[in-house]
C-alpha cells in the first residue's frame, strides 16, 4: 500500500473530482488508517477495525468516482457491487458472499500480473534460448545405447558455433528474424472446455472439465509452425507460467484481501424495504441486509482459494436515499457503518469546473478525439458557461442526474460536428455561446423534448 497522507489522497482525488471535500477527507482518513494499522505491532493490530463509510447524495455527484479513484491510489483489491443484485440466501439471485469471492478472484489476478511482470525478463531470456536452440541446435556428445560416446567436437568448431549463435542472438534481439518460421511444441487440448452453468449463489461449482482432469491425464503436445516473433511471445508466456509460483500468488492475494481489500456497495438504499404489518419477509431487501451484516461485521467466507476473513475489509456504501433515510436500514447494519458523509448537489459553477479542471474532463476528451481527425476544437469561456447553465437547468426541470447530464448535453451539442468531420476539410472549430444557444435552444425550451433528449 502506498504511504499517502490524507492530504495527499485528497490532492489526488481533486485531480478527477470537483468539490465533495467532506467525502474526500473521510475516505482519505479511512485509507491512511489502513496503513497505520499495518504498522501496529502485537495483538492490538487485530482489534483495530476499519471505519466503514456510507456516502449519501443524489446520483451523479461523484460517489462511485471517489471509491474508484481511491482503489487506484491504494493499489488494493477493489470490487464494486450493486446491492440491488443480491437476494436472501435460499432464493434465486446472487448471495452476498459472492462479493468476497469476486474480490479474491480480482486479487489473485492482480498479484499474478505483478509476479508475471517480475519474472518477465527471465522468461524472455529463457524463451530466447529455446528459439536459438531451434534455429541452431547446440552441438554436444551423442550417446549410443551400450556404446562409448562419440568424440566431442573440436574447440574450433565449438568456437565457430558460439560465434554463429551470438550473431543469431543479436539478429533476434533486433527483430531481424521475426518473419522466419520455426516449429515449436505446444500443449494439446485433449478435452474441450465445458462450462457448467449453475444457479446464482453457488458459483463455486462453475468450473470446467479440463481443469478437473488436468492432473489425472498426461499432457500431450503438438507441433505448430509459427513465425519467430510469434514464437517468442508464446514461449515467453509459457515460461512466465512456469516461473510464477501460484501457491505464493494465492497466499499473497489472501493476505492482501484480508488486510487492504475494499468493497464498494452501491445503491444500498435500494435494499431498504417498507415495513408492512402482517407481510412476509422481503427477500430482496431486509433479508439482504441481514445477510450482509455478518460479512461487514467480520466472518469467514469459503472461496476456491481458501477461507477469507472479512474482519478488516473496508466497506464503503453509497446511496441516493431519495425515498428512504440511512436510519431506515436495520439498526445492526447502521452500527457497522459509523461514518456518514453527505455529498452536495452540483450547481452551474461546479459544472463549469467539471468541464475544465479534471485531468479527464469532457472538454479535454473531445479535444483529444477530434485531434485524431486532424481538427482543433476550441471552447470559448462563455460557451462552457452556457453548457453548464443548460445542464443545470435541465437537471432542475427533470430528473437530477448530476454531472452525467453534461455527457448528454455535450453529445447533443457536438453530434452534427462529430458526424460530418471525416468528410469535411476543417482544421479548426470554435464553439461559441451563440452556437450552444442555437443548437440547444429549441430542445431546452420544449420541456417534453428536453425530458427525452437531454
Amino acid at each position: 500500500m502506498k504511504e499517502l497522507t490524507p492530504n495527499q489522497i485528497v490532492e489526488e482525488l481533486d485531480k478527477y473530482i470537483i468539490g465533495q471535500d467532506k467525502a474526500k477527507k473521510s475516505v482519505g482518513i479511512a485509507l491512511r488508517n489502513r496503513w497505520r494499522r499495518q504498522q501496529v505491532e502485537g495483538e492490538l493490530k487485530d482489534e483495530i477495525m476499519p471505519n466503514n463509510i456510507i456516502m449519501i447524495g443524489p446520483t451523479g455527484v461523484g460517489k462511485t468516482e471517489i471509491a474508484r479513484r481511491l482503489a487506484n491510489l491504494a493499489s488494493a483489491p477493489f470490487v464494486k457491487v450493486e446491492a440491488s443484485k443480491f437476494t436472501e440466501v435460499g432464493y434465486v439471485g446472487r448471495d452476498v458472499e459472492s462479493m468476497v469471492r469476486d474480490l479474491i478472484d480480482l486479487a489473485v489476478n492482480m498479484v499474478k500480473r505483478e509476479k508475471s511482470f517480475e519474472v518477465s525478463q527471465k522468461a524472455s531470456v529463457l524463451a530466447e534460448e529455446k528459439i536459438l536452440n531451434l534455429l541452431l541446435p547446440v552441438t554436444s556428445r551423442r550417446k549410443n545405447a551400450g556404446k562409448e560416446s562419440l568424440p566431442a567436437p573440436s574447440k574450433e568448431l565449438e568456437e565457430k558455433g558460439k560465434k554463429t549463435r551470438e550473431k543469431l542472438r543479436e539478429k533476434l534481439k533486433q527483430g531481424k528474424l521475426d518473419q522466419r518460421h520455426i516449429e515449436i511444441e505446444l500443449p494439446e487440448d485433449r478435452f474441450p472446455t465445458v462450462e457448467i452453468f449453475t444457479p446464482a449463489g453457488i458459483e463455486e461449482l462453475g468450473f470446467n472439465f479440463q481443469e478437473m482432469f488436468s492432473g489425472m491425464i498426461p499432457k500431450k503436445t503438438k507441433k505448430r509452425k509459427v513465425s519467430v516473433g510469434e514464437a517468442q511471445k508464446i514461449l515467453t508466456q509459457e515460461e512466465v507460467g512456469r516461473l510464477v509460483d501460484m501457491e505464493e500468488v494465492i497466499s499473497t492475494a489472501l493476505e492482501r484481501v484480508e488486510n487492504s481489500g475494499i468493497i464498494f456497495v452501491d445503491e444500498i438504499d435500494k435494499i431498504v424495504g417498507e415495513k408492512v404489518k402482517g407481510a412476509g419477509p422481503d427477500v430482496s431487501r431486509e433479508g439482504v441486509q441481514r445477510d450482509l451484516l455478518p460479512i461487514v461485521e467480520g466472518t469467514n467466507v469459503m472461496t476456491k482459494y481458501g477461507m477469507v476473513k472479512t474482519d478488516h475489509v473496508l466497506f464503503i456504501a453509497a446511496g441516493a436515499f431519495h425515498t428512504y433515510k440511512p436510519s431506515d436500514l436495520i439498526p445492526e447494519l447502521q452500527g457497522r457503518f459509523p461514518i456518514r458523509v453527505e455529498l452536495d448537489s452540483l450547481n452551474t459553477k461546479d459544472f463549469v469546473r467539471i468541464l475544465t479542471e479534471p485531468k479527464n474532463s469532457l472538454i479535454k476528451q473531445y479535444i483529444a478525439l477530434l485531434a485524431t481527425e486532424g481538427v482543433e476544437i476550441e471552447f470559448e469561456k462563455e460557451a462552457i458557461g452556457e453548457i453548464a447553465h443548460i445542464a443545470n437547468l435541465v437537471n432542475e426541470r427533470t430528473e437530477n442526474i448530476g454531472a452525467r447530464r453534461l455527457h448528454t448535453v455535450m453529445t447533443t451539442l457536438l453530434e452534427d460536428i462529430m458526424f460530418k468531420i471525416p468528410e469535411t476539410k476543417m482544421e479548426k472549430i470554435v464553439v461559441t455561446k451563440k452556437m450552444v444557444e442555437d443548437t440547444l435552444k429549441a430542445i431546452v425550451e420544449d420541456k417534453d423534448l428536453s425530458r427525452y433528449i437531454l
